[in-house]
């Protein structure tokens, strides 16, 4: 089947998938052979996308201003949808012209078709970086909230043989994470997957529930716009916050009616846009400049705080695992020829540990990930695959639009990561 040129790569609307797809095994993300509706692959969506990034919103919007923080959010959300609609059609005109319907299941593969081992190379070096940032960034948060809860003190003060709380929750979670991470398949993980998303929504609810509430009660002054020296930093927050692209593809696999995936996409993307700018909002709302980067350390002493803070401390423990998982799969593929490697998976998670002892803030960390990392896997490398696709078919139309998109990406991420390092080493008062 060739790829129909009337379908054109500048619009969402996605040309007829082959029949003989609806034999192809989806197993990245359920366990069940059946093809996902619309309302399972919406769910699918906030599932992949929502995760710890949005903790840091409220923080961000109080460097930037809620007007900017909110204005640069939504544009960072249309930028994610576009590049992930420029993966989907790649693949598309990919497998109609070069190969079988069933050969692209990943990023990496895709890279890979499109421009050989360098092509997979880079994506698997960038979703290695940022699976493993998104992990560092759980332990700080796990370590932070835990010392938070546990004492008056600073979580920086030495208590017990010259290590703070923070360190001492850090490496008091590390033996019980190399046993989560010794489960070899995500079959298994299922469960503690299921349970950690019950677990992270209601946390979540209830934040904004006290946001609305502290709000109504302190009015703190508020600030529209923070100036354009913390751009780059509030647009890598929010790109961290978007941390699904990697999930795009095999999402797109399991959806039963793959000609509507793209107005599917789109409505999940904007109810999530809509809910991270909400919980971003009114947790500046709620406490102004005394916004800390964790905001579930703003909360005050109490059972429903306790409970919410160990909720959410209890789903990023048990999402470890999962976000980890594509670690080692590139890691096992390159070093051990793909096969189920203990001591690799042990050495990695002993890294990813060791990074957060050096990381003091969660918010810059956010940054900074989003900034380097994510920017490049999601706006860069998908434009960057989709011009080589298709320059020959649209010629500047393709070139264009995609080199703006590489530009910007490029700027974002050189900006924005020095930014963030300049924040993350500066002393905080």
């Amino acid at each position: 089947m060739v790829y129909e040129k009337q379908a054109s790569s500048s619009t969402y609307s996605l040309p007829p998938y082959p029949q003989e797809e609806k034999d192809d095994e989806t197993p990245l993300l359920t366990n069940s052979p059946h093809l996902s509706s619309k309302f399972k692959t919406i769910a699918n969506i906030f599932i992949s996308i929502v995760g710890a990034g949005v903790l840091g919103l409220p923080y961000s919007f109080k460097r930037t201003g809620w007007v900017m923080g909110l204005f640069m959010l939504f544009i960072v959300a249309f930028f994610t949808y576009h590049c992930m609609m420029l993966l989907i059609h790649t693949r598309r005109k990919v497998e109609s012209t070069f190969m079988g319907y069933s050969k692209i299941k990943s990023f990496g593969d895709l890279g890979f078709a499109v421009s050989g081992p360098i092509g997979r190379l880079a994506v698997d070096f960038m979703i290695v970086l940022s699976q493993a940032g998104f992990c560092v960034s759980y332990l700080i948060f796990i370590s932070t909230t835990l010392a938070f809860m546990t004492t008056n003190k600073n979580e920086a003060t030495p208590v017990f043989l010259g290590l703070s709380p923070k360190v001492l929750f850090l490496w008091g979670c590390f033996p019980f994470q190399l046993g989560l991470n010794a489960i070899p398949t995500l079959t298994h993980l299922a469960p503690l997957s299921i349970f950690a998303d019950g677990v992270d929504i209601a946390a979540k609810s209830a934040v904004m529930v006290e946001d609305v509430f502290v709000f109504l009660k302190n009015k703190p002054a508020l600030e529209a716009f923070g100036g354009f020296s913390v751009l780059f930093y509030g647009i890598g927050t929010a790109v961290y916050a978007f941390e699904g692209i990697g999930m795009v593809l095999p999402l797109e696999s399991e959806t039963k009616d793959k000609e509507k995936f793209g107005n599917v996409l789109g409505i999940g993307m904007g109810i999530i846009s809509v809910l991270f700018g909400a919980f971003g909002a009114l947790g500046y709302f709620a406490f102004g400049d005394e916004t800390k980067d964790i905001i579930t350390t703003n909360l005050g002493p109490g059972v429903i705080s306790a409970l919410v803070q160990l909720g959410l401390c209890i789903n990023l423990f048990f999402t470890f695992p999962l976000m980890m998982n594509p670690v080692y799969e590139v890691v096992e593929r390159r070093f051990y020829g793909s096969r189920y490697c203990l001591w690799l998976r042990w050495l990695v998670v002993l890294v990813v540990s060791l990074v957060a002892l050096l990381v003091p803030n969660f918010a810059d960390f956010l940054s900074l990930v989003g900034s380097s990392v994510c920017v490049v896997l999601g706006f860069v490398l998908p434009a960057v695959f989709h011009c080589i696709v298709f320059k020959e078919e649209l010629g500047w139309k393709c070139i264009v639009p995609d080199g703006i998109i590489v530009v910007f990406g490029i700027i974002i991420a050189v900006s924005g990561t020095w930014y963030s390092i300049i924040e993350i080493l500066s002393p905080k008062a």
